[in-house]
């Protein structure tokens, strides 16, 4: 069985197994669950195989796809609605690169070169107090946010695409009440690749010594595809000897992380995820049901 995956967006799920990706969505007017394809783009395929460098390429291609999800479900859930435009999405999402690297990044960094017995001292205790502050930083972000009416929605169906995957992976049939036996918590899920980076960075970053606060960091800017990329092996590897107890016990960070960005959903929020994940792993031409289970 192939492994399928997705990501929550707007009152819907995207589900991805191999090339077939769809994306089901509830519509607003009148509540109808909404299904479509969306063609997969694989770029640099050839450097996507590369170990060690298909990290970034693989990054590039999950926020693109993301980003066309979250576009799509937008237009199906609010069709009477003015959408923004592909500029408009590109700057967006630019200036939340940029804040997000700004406040995770640089800011932690500055935070700890204040302290006068951690300027320039040991190397490792430096990047340790940093990365504290950056988790911290990251997980009072996902609290705030959390709290917002939307963004709960969207972690809502978030956990109801954790629990139909796991339904899908147990062979049950795909119906809400056995998805609803099911935890919101996967291991495969991008929040653990999230509290993977934060990890990584603090041992990568250790390597660059202990400079002066601007070569620092520019060596953090340089750094970041370099901790994409051995933060996504880790995450392969985790997901290779996951029946390995030590390897549960390292990812149980992430599974813990996963308690800010996923949430209980409600039956129609399953039913959506559902939708969405009949559509990838039926044979194709087989619409799958969209009513009530």
């Amino acid at each position: 069985m192939p492994p399928v995956g997705g990501q929550a967006v707007i009152e819907g799920v995207m589900m991805q197994n191999g090339g077939r990706i769809a994306v089901a969505v509830r519509r607003e007017s009148d509540g109808k669950i909404i299904v479509r394809d969306l063609p997969a783009r694989v770029r640099f395929k050839r450097l996507g195989e590369i170990p060690f460098i298909r990290g970034l390429f693989r990054l590039f291609d999950m926020l693109s796809l993301g980003i066309r999800a979250l576009n799509l479900s937008t237009k199906l859930a609010f069709p009477e609605e003015e959408q923004l435009g592909k500029g408009g999405t590109i700057l967006t999402f630019s200036l939340a690169i940029i804040i997000a690297v700004g406040g995770f990044v640089i800011l932690p960094l500055y935070l700890t070169n204040i302290v006068p017995g951690l300027r320039m001292g040991n190397s490792v205790l430096f990047n340790l107090v940093e990365g504290l502050i950056r988790i911290t930083f990251f997980s009072l972000y996902l609290v705030i946010i959390s709290r917002m009416k939307d963004i709960h929605r969207v972690f809502q169906y978030h956990g109801a695409e954790h629990k139909s995957v796991y339904t899908y992976e147990a062979g049950e049939e795909l119906t809400v009440t056995n998805a609803q036996k099911h935890i919101t918590l996967h291991p495969r899920c991008g929040t653990a690749f999230l509290m993977i980076v934060l990890v990584i960075s603090i041992l990568i970053f250790s390597l660059a010594g202990n400079p002066t606060l601007w070569l620092k960091t520019l060596t953090r800017i340089l750094l970041i595809p370099v901790v994409a990329g051995v933060s996504y092996e880790a995450l392969r590897f985790s997901g290779k000897h996951y029946h390995h107890g030590w390897v549960r016990l390292l990812t149980k960070p992430g599974l813990w992380l996963q308690r800010l960005t996923t949430a209980e959903p409600s039956d129609d929020m399953v039913e959506v995820a559902i939708a969405s994940l009949k559509r990838v792993t039926e044979s194709p031409g087989v619409s799958p049901s969209l009513k009530p289970q």
